[in-house]
């Protein structure tokens, strides 16, 4: 198996076991990027204002699936999450995570 293929076998698996304990999937992007399309069932936190809602995301009692429009903003999502003891990913773009959810 490649490095490449190990790295996303990783991140799938991780990907499968966060859905299997009911993951929220946060969307970090601005309201209008969000409005313009979204994975349905998604909440719509902006990166901006992720520490502090920290307290009402960690009360949902659920691992948290990041995701934007590139991946950039989700990762900083998580670390933020993370440094709040969330357990959280980055899910990367919201698009591909629909598809990969949705085939």
């Amino acid at each position: 198996m490649g490095l490449f293929s190990s790295f996303f076998g990783k991140k799938q698996r991780k990907l499968d076991d966060f859905f299997s304990r009911d993951a929220v999937i946060i969307d970090v992007r601005s309201k209008a990027e969000y409005d313009n399309g979204a994975i349905p069932g998604s909440k719509h936190i902006t990166l901006q204002t992720i520490a502090t809602n920290a307290a009402k995301i960690k009360s949902w009692d659920a691992p948290i699936i990041c995701v934007c429009a590139s991946g950039a903003r989700s990762a900083s999502a998580t670390a933020i999450l993370k440094s709040k003891g969330i357990e959280a990913m980055n899910g990367g773009g919201w698009l591909s995570l629909y598809k990969k959810i949705n085939t």
